[in-house]
């Protein structure tokens, strides 16, 4: 049965995921229907209705929600479904900075929605918080992380993503990403609308934590030189364009730079431009040898090591002096022994 709660029970609580998947129950507030689809708003997380999960069961729910917090055991879940148009956001984020750890040459961590967890005195679990994505910059310097993120404990993420397609972290969850120290917290609002928010702009917001609470600034801080404006772009898209192709190479140059590392330290992308290096090493040969009516075969390709520890001026060398392709690879093979 579902339980009323008062308002003096409910100040500055909640998240909350399916109540079928366990004890889970729904809060049925004594009101009347249109100020139940308020109630969220009421406390702090518009677009959210409350439902109690018990403090025994929390660690094994496994549904969505805002925030939760055991000194009502009440948590606070969007009253929408949720929709592929929340979900994208955060998994075309994930794409993007692995594109731009490509570029840097060193991994980026993405963690998708996570538990971010505050622990009581006793070692229990207090408070929970979902984000939509989680970075890490430099996942391998961090400390390893267990089933939640504990505030006070692990290093914090450099970077939290909050989609705002139905609900609002304004009111209440921005307060608490500020009140629990996260660094860079963006805070979405996707292209595609939602009827029951018609009026919210869509657009994307940086906020950068100092002395004085979360600040808004034009680019990231994690990112170098990366826009609320191109970041927004980007994660609208339904088709990578050119523009946010060189945006993301840029933020990635731009961060090798600043941790030492390149390109070619990524070892996907480093096997990748090695077989391309070769393959235009190859169509260079095939284009000057022909200029001598020189004719090549599947044989200049089955050489392609040999052509790739070669040296450009040998290589160059051998295919103006050579008389056919048999004495091309004669002349490689030997400067290359």
């Amino acid at each position: 049965m579902a339980e009323a709660i008062g308002d003096g029970d409910r100040q500055g609580h909640a998240t909350g995921r399916r109540p079928e998947q366990t004890g889970a129950a729904l809060v049925d507030p004594p009101h009347s229907a249109s100020k139940a689809r308020d109630e969220g708003a009421a406390h702090g997380f518009p677009g959210c209705r409350p439902i109690r999960i018990p403090r025994s069961e929390i660690v094994d729910y496994e549904g969505r929600f805002e925030y939760w917090d055991a000194d009502t055991e009440i948590a606070w879940t969007a009253r929408e479904p949720t929709s592929v148009y929340h979900e994208l956001p955060g998994q075309r984020l994930a794409r993007l900075t692995e594109r731009i750890a490509a570029v840097r040459g060193a991994q980026i961590e993405s963690y998708g929605s996570g538990d971010l967890l505050v622990r009581d005195g006793a070692g229990e679990r207090h408070r929970i918080m979902q984000a939509d994505q989680i970075l890490y910059l430099h996942p391998g310097e961090a400390r390893a992380l267990g089933h939640s993120i504990e505030v006070g404990h692990d290093d914090l993420p450099d970077v939290v993503l909050e989609v705002d397609l139905t609900t609002d972290v304004r009111p209440r969850k921005m307060g608490l990403y500020r009140e629990w120290g996260f660094r860079e917290l963006w805070v979405e609002v996707p292209d595609n609308w939602a009827p029951s928010r018609p009026n919210r702009k869509p657009g994307l917001t940086i906020r950068i934590l100092g002395a004085v609470g979360y600040q808004e600034a034009p680019a990231s801080r994690a990112f170098p030189t990366w826009t609320a404006g191109e970041i927004h772009a980007a994660l609208n898209e339904k088709v990578l364009s050119a523009s946010t192709v060189a945006v993301l190479r840029r933020v990635g140059r731009l961060l090798g730079e600043w941790g030492g590392t390149v390109t070619d330290d990524d070892p996907f992308m480093r096997v990748e431009r090695e077989q391309s290096r070769r393959e235009a090493r190859i169509e260079v040969l095939r284009e000057t040898l022909a200029a001598r009516d020189i004719t090549t075969s599947e044989k200049l390709d089955a050489h392609a090591e040999v052509v790739a520890r070669t040296s450009v001026r040998n290589l160059m060398r051998a295919a103006l002096v050579c008389c056919d392709e048999a004495d091309f690879l004669r002349r490689i093979e030997h400067t290359s022994a």
